[in-house]
């Protein structure tokens, strides 16, 4: 609701759309293996992707459990003059923070840091606050100060100034802070969010935003955010709404998962799928991995759920039946490979949602097939099959 009458607002006096290009950096695991991390710490990293939904202090818990694979980056400046940041446009979380001089750990000084001395707008707030994520806590001090994304101009934006992040994972990580594009619910209470700003601002020509992942990523082009409208030369067919079932996270009803034609029952009393651009793989309620892996004929080693490539034209495509139509992930989409090796691009995670159906996590693997809308008037998002 907070969001619907800003919307409505914006849809007349919107600026125009922007396009921001993403680019696929490099997984965390390959990073550490550069640097000669021993393998051991790679496991250590693992963690219950699920957690980041949980509410803590009315706060998101945001975790970087899927730290360990790839992520899509983008620019954005922050500041007089501008100061220029590379940051996760994550749908899965609400807060913006960057690395500052404030933080002197490794993690924040291999990476852009902002130096609010050297910014004519910046106004600093005094507060602190933690943000929690899966493997420690993450300082962050507050402040307000313009956000500049290509054209659009946020002016007096909140957002945190990291004053202490941790070496694992945040040295390993090829982006400086991240940008959420959740509801405000699980922001930091009492302050406007970024997307709140941009349509109270009047910056969007429509309050919707979307995202495409390029087919053949690289780190020159892995795809797109579009900002205030869609690019139909990006899908193909119909858009499929699906409504938004809690106005939290971007998350919707999932009514069955069908492994070839075989419908599972998993969701025969509902699932909920929530839509995670800060999340790279799909993630299965935990309750059902080990039926999806023997459904697959594959099992779990010390590397991930390892597929030979003989046998990958052979597996089931997976369907997903929302709002009354299927979407399909055929193994071409859902199997990855790692430096020659085949792995089935999946996790677990043991958390369900708030009214207690199963959760699953539709993250880039899945994005990559569908070109997504979020719909911030209408609160429901759009999948169209990506060009």
């Amino acid at each position: 609701m907070p969001w619907l009458l800003l919307a409505l607002l914006c849809l007349r006096l919107g600026q125009g759309m922007v396009r921001i290009p993403l680019r696929k950096g490099r997984s965390m695991r390959e990073v550490m293996r550069e640097k000669g991390v021993p393998g051991r710490f790679l496991k250590d990293l693992r963690g219950d992707r699920g957690r980041k939904y949980q509410l803590s202090n009315a706060v998101a818990y945001k975790p970087l459990s899927n730290c360990l694979d790839s992520f899509y980056l983008g620019d954005i400046s922050i500041g007089t003059p501008p100061q220029h940041f590379l940051v996760l446009f994550d749908t899965g979380s609400a807060n913006l923070w960057v690395p500052s001089t404030y933080c002197q750990t490794p993690a924040c000084v291999d990476h852009a840091r902002f130096n609010s001395s050297l910014s004519a707008t910046f106004r600093g707030i005094g507060e602190t606050y933690t943000l929690s994520y899966g493997f420690g806590d993450l300082s962050v001090v507050l402040g307000y100060d313009t956000v500049t994304i290509q054209s659009i101009v946020i002016r007096n934006q909140e957002f945190g100034l990291s004053l202490d992040e941790l070496t694992r994972p945040f040295y390993y990580q090829g982006f400086d802070g991240i940008l959420g594009m959740a509801y405000p619910g699980v922001g930091i209470p009492g302050y406007n969010t970024l997307m709140q700003n941009m349509l109270q601002q009047s910056q969007l020509a429509e309050p919707i935003f979307s995202f495409y992942y390029s087919h053949n990523p690289t780190y020159g082009y892995g795809g797109e955010v579009i900002l205030g409208g869609v690019d139909p030369q990006l899908y193909s067919r119909e858009v499929l709404w699906a409504p938004v079932v809690q106005e939290l996270y971007w998350k919707i009803s999932i009514e069955e998962f069908s492994i070839g034609p075989s419908a599972t029952g998993w969701c025969s009393q509902g699932c909920h799928g929530i839509v995670d651009t800060g999340t790279f793989l799909l993630t299965v309620p935990g309750q059902f991995l080990s039926a999806f892996l023997q459904a697959l004929g594959e099992e779990e080693s010390d590397y991930g759920f390892i597929v030979n490539c003989s046998d990958v034209p052979s597996l089931p495509t997976l369907y997903f039946a929302i709002s009354g139509a299927q979407l399909l992930l055929p193994p071409s989409v859902y199997v990855l490979n790692n430096d020659g090796s085949r792995t089935v691009g999946v996790e677990s995670t043991y958390v369900s949602s708030a009214s207690g159906q199963p959760l699953w996590i539709l993250g880039n693997l899945f994005l990559q097939q569908y070109y997504s809308i979020f719909d911030m008037a209408n609160n429901r998002v759009g999948f169209a099959l990506s060009a």
